[in-house]
């Protein structure tokens, strides 16, 4: 399905900012799978979103979806394969529209658009009914400006738009970071019903320990631009909050203990 074969990015090539944000990362997706991406700051884990939706072209390696390679394809035309969902919840959606006309742009995603009207009594009809399944109460509001939303309501309408026409891949990039507690637990909520329902193969980035080990079928631990720890399976449905950060704990206990040895080597030469 999704297939990263020993991709790189270096940012700043070549300057006093020259920041290695991939170093040869290689994973291979199946469909229907559900990958948590944790790490800390730095890490990779968005760049590694970024570098599957086209946000940038990488520099080495290369990126398989769907049996097409599309290492070098623009983000618009990865778009009619991905879905996409930023943590900021005023990405992705027109403020001054209506939730009615966001949700029906959304439909047309990576499509000829043509100039037909795209609102019509059928579609109207339809959209009700996937708004009113969130159950949030915003059936009856589909021609209020979607700018005029919570953070947590307008996130939880931007979920339902990047799985509108169940795309072959959903990114979700800490996408309930930006939300209060309560909002974040009802953005999760939703996930997880549309990932489960449409058998969405999916990529999640989070920051939340809880969210890592209690989500997903396989998580990514990425440290430094690399993979450092791949659980599957069992393996990854035993893990807990307190394990996640127990690793984490050894990542910083063994990065220290670089930093320290390299000024230790360092003075041996002053």
């Amino acid at each position: 399905m999704l297939e990263i074969e020993n991709i790189a990015k270096t940012f700043h090539a070549g300057t006093p900012n020259e920041v290695r944000a991939l170093r040869g990362v290689s994973l291979k997706i199946e469909p229907g799978s559900f990958v948590i991406v944790i790490g800390t700051n730095g890490s990779g884990k968005s760049t590694l979103l970024n570098a599957v939706a086209g946000s940038f072209i990488v520099d080495t390696g290369r990126l398989k979806l769907k049996g097409h390679e599309i290492t070098r394809w623009p983000e618009h035309r990865r778009a009619q394969f991905i879905g996409r969902v930023f943590q900021n919840p005023f990405s992705g959606t027109a403020p001054s529209m209506t939730i009615a006309e966001n949700l029906a742009l959304a439909a047309k995603r990576g499509r000829a658009r043509g100039l037909g009207w795209a609102l019509g009594s059928a579609v109207k009809t339809d959209l009700y009914e996937r708004v009113r399944a969130m159950g949030l109460g915003l059936e009856d509001r589909l021609d209020h400006a979607i700018g005029s939303l919570s953070g947590g309501r307008r996130q939880s309408l931007t979920l339902l738009m990047a799985g509108l026409l169940k795309p072959d891949l959903l990114l979700l990039d800490e996408h309930t970071a930006a939300l209060d507690p309560k909002s974040a637990d009802q953005v999760i909520r939703l996930t997880e019903e549309m990932i489960r329902r449409d058998k969405l193969t999916t990529m999640m980035v989070t920051h939340s320990m809880h969210q890592a080990a209690n989500l997903g079928d396989r998580l990514i631990m990425m440290v430094q631009g690399r993979v450092l720890h791949d659980f599957q399976g069992a393996e990854k449905q035993r893990l807990s909050p307190e394990d996640l950060l127990a690793r984490f704990e050894e990542v910083r206990c063994s990065e220290q203990l670089d930093e320290t040895a390299a000024e230790m080597l360092s003075r041996q030469y002053v």
